[in-house]
């Protein structure tokens, strides 16, 4: 009579764990985002970047808004703010001149950064606060309802726009270099190595800094716009996004079906506000 085989014991599974961990309040998670969104790719490329800079993360700072974007904040294991809607950028202000050294980020989306919190946005790059602003743009307010935002593509259907958005959105990186940013990227979730490179170089750079990251919102916009899974929008990305750098940021408008531009729009250099204002005081003092 044949022997039977003994039967080999079920490998024991091994947790699945972040790569940055270390970066993460785990006790917070699974976190409350869909399947699909991009907001977990654009969160692991900046804490990559803060992996890569190895900076004392007690010299960080990470203050967000309202929206699902605005969630960042809490699942971080750093000095970090959740804010009223549209006020991410000045109560950072505020951690910015009572703290000089400290350094900002402003992890928000395009409703907060760009809706309610639009004047904040334009005075602090004209003012040149030395801050990293990095926006997830999907086009609507992805956490509230899905209700019509300012980056909303003409014709564009959300819950308030059910025959299509008639509203000119904004060109956020022409915003944001019209308003006065030193450094301005746009990059998609799909390109995340260049995104993660991106956030270094404005973690890095003087003065206000900002990357628009353009994210997958499958279950609110990309549902009502029948653009598919969050995979659909990752290869709408690939064929449609055209890397330029350098290309004067009034032409990366986005208009949905059409290429449009991704890629480092400005990367200069000027006094700081803190700067200007220590020099005054200088100045005035005699000195």
């Amino acid at each position: 009579m044949p022997v039977k085989p003994k039967e080999k014991p079920a490998p024991e599974l091994t947790p699945a764990r972040h790569p940055m961990e270390k970066f993460l309040r785990t006790d917070r998670i699974p976190h409350i985002w869909c399947a699909g969104c991009g907001l977990g790719t654009a969160v692991s490329c900046l804490l990559f970047a803060l992996d890569e800079l190895a900076w004392d993360l007690d010299s960080v700072a990470v203050v967000s808004g309202i929206g699902c974007t605005g969630r960042v904040a809490g699942y971080l294991k750093l000095d970090s703010y959740h804010t009223t809607h549209g006020r991410a950028i000045p109560f950072a202000t505020g951690l910015k001149l009572a703290k000089p050294d400290l350094k900002v980020v402003v992890f928000s989306g395009d409703g907060d950064l760009f809706a309610i919190g639009g004047n904040h946005f334009i005075h602090a790059a004209r003012r040149n606060l030395d801050m990293t602003v990095i926006c997830v743009n999907n086009f609507n307010y992805g956490m509230t309802g899905g209700q019509v935002g300012p980056t909303t593509p003409i014709e564009g259907r959300t819950t308030t726009t059910p025959f299509g958005n008639f509203e000119h959105p904004f060109n956020l990186v022409y915003l944001a270099a019209s308003a006065g940013a030193t450094y301005v990227a746009r990059w998609t979730t799909l390109h995340a190595r260049r995104l993660q490179h991106a956030i270094v170089e404005a973690l890095t750079r003087k003065g206000f800094t900002f990357v628009e990251v353009i994210s997958p919102c499958p279950t609110n916009y990309g549902r009502r716009n029948k653009l598919g899974e969050g995979l659909d929008e990752m290869r709408y990305y690939a064929e449609h996004a055209v890397i330029r750098h350098g290309a004067d940021p009034k032409e990366a408008e986005i208009v949905p079906g059409e290429d449009f531009l991704i890629g480092k729009f400005v990367d200069t250099e000027k006094p700081t506000y803190l700067e200007m204002y220590q020099a005054k005081v200088a100045q005035l003092r005699g000195g």
